[in-house]
């Protein structure tokens, strides 16, 4: 028998991620395929926080959705969707210059979120 119980996973973001997903503009959050979060799934919650702060952002998971490399993952999720104030190549040079080569080598998640309290 497999446990479903919906999860909660912390997560530590960049501020200005953060207040991106915070404000519900940013709607798809970009993670390697580390295993550890191979059991992440719709309806779990992902409680965002800022390292070394105390402050913390709570989303549902609506969709996770794998990827073989970042550049795959914003052409199928839309840039717009992962950060609304960056081009599509920036956005690829920001989040290569946060996971290196051997990091995306592993694969992305799209991970779909809507905040906490929007969540249908």
């Amino acid at each position: 028998m497999s446990d479903t119980t919906p999860c909660v996973r912390e997560l530590n973001l960049y501020r200005q991620y953060f207040d991106l997903v915070a404000a519900g503009t940013k709607t798809i959050d970009v993670r390697v395929k580390y295993p550890h979060l191979a059991d992440l799934t719709a309806g779990d919650t992902i409680r965002f926080r800022i390292k070394g702060t105390g402050e913390t952002c709570e989303v549902k998971v609506k969709r996770v959705t794998e990827y073989p490399d970042f550049a795959a993952l914003l052409d199928g999720e839309g840039p717009s969707n992962v950060n609304p104030t960056a081009t599509r190549d920036e956005q690829l040079a920001n989040i290569r210059a946060i996971y290196p080569p051997e990091k995306e080598a592993l694969g992305a998640f799209a991970i779909e979120i809507a905040l906490l309290d929007s969540a249908p």
